[in-house]
């Protein structure tokens, strides 16, 4: 949860106010913005402005809160919502809120693990991109521009559309916004074949600080590279990425094989340590390891999740040789295509039957409770070690961990490449505990269960400094408030997210935003002024 400080006092007290005072005709905030707002843009726009008196308030901001702890009653909530729908929208927004001193919060999909693309413990505006969602595909030079408002399930609906052979290396929840997840790095179930989202981007266009509209050329490479995995909430407004697509055959392969503890998942998950990031880079083969209860025996059930792309009998025959305690027979695997095969793993166990405009519904409104954490692995753990791990999941009871492999691709790309130097790893490890009830006392013992498994793995995962994945969300590893310790609080979690290539992120953040417009609690800071 993120902490709270003296200055939200004053934002407490302007939420208490009478409902009168917040009236949009009588709230100072509201009417300076809006006119601002307006004048720059040439047209009225209080349809795209929404301050905490207007009745679709509330509306607009659950839309797209996808975690259930930040959508309280408690939860601090934005004095004002902007909903651009143009470029010029956007930067008229920046330039109307720079005079303000409110936060100035980016959200596109809202899937922020920890929310903070949608909360503040200072006041603040949501900048909410899901209206600029165009995406337009050129099948002939193999391209596709996507607005960062866009989601992964529409750039998929929309490339399939024009063709059955092509696609994108992108992640696999089809209501995760384009803008957070590309400029976060953009990591999926392609990457061993094309790399990360990044490794695949041409263009982009963002809005900066003084509210321009840049494109790659006038944004210059040092800009475009800190957008391509940085974050780009630290250095802008990310209004969309022209990116390359990739080649997909006709017929690919996806499987889900199940192995419980007492039954060999201990030496298939270590045997696949050594598979899993160095076999053919068409397969790739995720471990999910979940304490579970079976035949009233609490255990750990290891599932290998896949997707191969090729035929069923080419994985059938490539694993038989390299990871027989997978046991995987060709009854286990399902042929579909590419497409098909985006909305198999997102569980839609009917792949192959369903319609495909079930990936344009957005799921407004819908959110669970999570908490998330990540950590990457360089070496593999011993046998002995994958045991105790198990142990220690049932001890704890309720998280889960997700192994991805790493290799192929990604190990032939140099660590500066883009922000995320995280390439020669074997694996990175997602932490994963979601639960129903709305309870702080049951939050905080899943909080701290994540916490302890986490503490746990210190000593199989990688060191100097500990990485993490800035798309996994994690505040537990460090927060910064902004103020006269800025650089150093940004320090702690920017060399786990992006190691050495901190350094350059900062140099190119003092650059393009000098002030600071452009933060959260754990954006990338501006270097310290020198005295």
């Amino acid at each position: 949860m993120l902490t709270t400080r003296p200055s939200f006092v004053f934002f407490l007290l302007f939420l208490s106010l009478p409902l009168s005072s917040l009236s949009q005709p009588s709230n100072p905030v509201y009417n300076s913005f809006l006119k601002c707002f307006s004048e720059k843009t040439k047209t009225p726009q209080a349809q795209n402005v929404f301050s905490q008196s207007n009745p679709s308030f509330s509306s607009v901001l659950r839309a797209y809160i996808r975690n259930a702890r930040f959508n309280t009653s408690s939860t601090p909530k934005p004095t004002l919502i902007i909903t651009p729908r143009s470029y010029s929208h956007v930067s008229a927004a920046v330039l109307c809120s720079k005079p303000l001193n409110f936060v100035f919060k980016i959200r596109s999909g809202g899937h922020d693990y920890d929310g903070l693309s949608y909360v503040s413990d200072k006041p603040f505006f949501v900048l909410d991109l899901s209206n600029l969602r165009d995406v337009t595909v050129n099948i002939a030079d193999q391209t596709a521009w996507i607005s960062a408002g866009a989601t992964l399930g529409e750039v998929y609906y929309r490339i399939w559309e024009k063709s059955k052979v092509h696609g994108f290396p992108a992640g696999v929840c089809p209501t995760v916004g384009v803008g957070g997840h590309l400029s976060g790095g953009g990591y999926g179930n392609m990457l061993r074949k094309f790399g990360l989202s990044v490794d695949n981007l041409i263009d982009a266009k963002i809005v900066d600080v003084n509210g321009r509209i840049l494109d790659r050329k006038s944004m210059g490479e040092d800009l475009f590279w800190a957008i391509s995995g940085g974050g780009g909430v630290s250095f802008g407004v990310v209004l969309g990425y022209k990116v390359k697509l990739v080649p997909v055959p006709r017929v690919v392969t996806v499987f889900r094989v199940e192995q419980f503890m007492e039954s060999g998942a201990v030496d298939m998950v270590h045997k696949w340590q050594s598979v899993g990031p160095r076999t053919d880079r068409n397969l790739f083969l995720r471990m999910l390891l979940q304490p579970v209860t079976r035949n009233k025996v609490q255990t750990v059930r290891a599932t290998a999740v896949a997707l191969f792309l090729g035929r069923a009998d080419d994985v059938v025959s490539l694993l038989r040789k390299e990871l027989p305690e997978l046991a995987l027979k060709k009854e286990n695997c399902t042929e579909m295509t590419w497409f098909q095969s985006a909305l198999w793993w997102d569980n839609r166990l009917n792949a192959t039957q369903i319609d495909p405009k079930v990936f344009l519904d957005r799921n407004l409104d819908s959110s669970r409770f999570l908490k998330r954490k990540s950590d990457y692995v360089a070496t593999e753990i011993p046998r002995d070690g994958i045991a105790s791990l198990f142990k220690k999941m049932i001890e704890l009871g309720k998280v889960g961990l997700v192994f991805n492999p790493y290799g192929g691709k990604m190990a032939e790309i140099a660590e500066d490449a883009t922000p995320l130097p995280h390439r020669k790893m074997l694996f990175k490890i997602q932490y994963s505990v979601n639960w129903q009830e709305s309870s702080p006392e049951i939050e905080k013992g899943f909080l701290n269960q994540s916490r302890v498994l986490h503490s746990f793995m210190t000593q199989f995962v990688s060191k100097n400094p500990r990485r993490a994945y800035l798309n996994y969300r994690d505040v537990d590893i460090g927060v910064n408030d902004h103020g006269p310790n800025s650089y150093e609080e940004g320090e702690v979690y920017g060399r786990m997210y992006f190691g050495k290539n901190f350094d350059r992120l900062v140099k190119i953040k003092t650059a393009v935003d000098p002030g600071n417009f452009f933060r959260n609690e754990q954006s990338i800071p501006t270097l310290p002024s020198k005295a």
